[in-house]
């Protein structure tokens, strides 16, 4: 899709207008992409764990599609490509809740959540079909009062933290050195090596998410993530739009506290701020990820994450 802006005027700036008035932000739907727009656009990605350039390109276009679902609107079930929308996420909290696991509050509704879905029937002695129509919907809110009890992925996650080995030998870490910028992939390519040499002479298994020569989109360096089955996910990017920080998963909807806490032991050790953000290697990987975005990193960078990296495995987190 092309990317709307300050300046542009027309029917779909009025629809992208109209989306977000109808989610209760102060907009008026009259066609022109103003400051006033802008502004609204910045407030609605900070609020989705979205970069805030006040322009609305494919993810945000994505978000915005996705806050329009609620929960009963339509049919939810298991396909390619998966389905996603907020009404996915508060069905995955309200499983969670009930001790049934959904995985992360992603709002994709991919194997984790038909399982989920399956087993909630299975003991609801409702048919085992695996989708979530009005009759699932309906028994969710039957049972409502017990939502709220910790989802089962926050129960996980802690339990994660709780179960940190120490020391780090033999721990399987992901590292992501973004490379679909041809301008900046050589540089994180130096930055991930480093960091995965450092970490396997302290005795983990490192385990890159590319090559030197090739340039992986998003989707398949988390979907790789998840197949190798890593312990943390570790990306390097160098922004584009100065935006710099040790991101976590984290939205309005859903925060991943085993991201979040590796993010806080991490960033003051780099030098930047713990934030929550919302990409795909966020966002589709199972195990808890950061992404460390840094616009000018010092010549040792890779070894300051491997050795704040190390040290979090062998005095364990901040705040434990």
């Amino acid at each position: 899709m092309r990317l709307y802006h300050t300046g542009d005027r027309g029917e779909p700036v009025r629809d992208i207008q109209q989306r977000l008035k109808n989610l209760d932000f102060a907009i008026t739907p009259d066609g022109v992409y103003g400051t006033a727009t802008q502004a609204v656009v910045r407030e609605f990605q900070e609020s989705r764990g979205l970069p805030a350039d006040g322009i609305v390109g494919p993810e945000t276009w994505k978000a915005l599609v996705d806050a329009g679902f609620c929960l009963g609107d339509r049919l939810l079930y298991r396909r390619s490509p998966m389905m996603r929308g907020d009404d996915v996420s508060r069905l995955q909290q309200s499983l969670g809740a009930l001790g049934f696991d959904a995985g992360k509050v992603d709002g994709l509704f991919g194997p984790d959540t038909l399982r989920a879905v399956l087993d909630f029937q299975r003991n609801r002695s409702m048919p085992e079909d695996g989708i979530a129509g009005r009759e699932v919907v309906e028994e969710l809110a039957l049972m409502a009062k017990a939502t709220d009890k910790p989802a089962r992925t926050i129960v996980r996650e802690h339990e994660w933290i709780d179960s940190l080995p120490r020391p780090i030998t033999g721990a399987r870490i992901y590292v992501d050195p973004e490379g679909t910028d041809p301008s900046t992939a050589g540089i994180t390519w130096t930055i991930g090596t480093a960091v995965a040499g450092h970490l396997r002479e302290a005795g983990a298994q490192p385990l890159l998410s590319r090559s030197v020569d090739t340039a992986p989109s998003e989707h398949l360096r988390a979907s790789r993530a998840n197949r190798l089955d890593a312990q943390i996910v570790l990306s390097i990017v160098l922004p584009t739009d100065g935006a710099e920080g040790v991101f976590f998963f984290g939205t309005t909807l859903s925060t991943s506290a085993a991201g979040h806490v590796v993010a806080r032991h991490l960033a003051p050790r780099l030098g930047l701020s713990a934030l929550p953000r919302a990409v795909p290697i966020l966002k589709e990987t199972r195990s808890p990820a950061i992404v460390i975005s840094i616009v000018d990193p010092p010549a040792n960078f890779g070894e300051e994450i491997a050795r704040a990296l190390i040290d979090l495995y062998e005095s364990g987190p901040d705040d434990a």
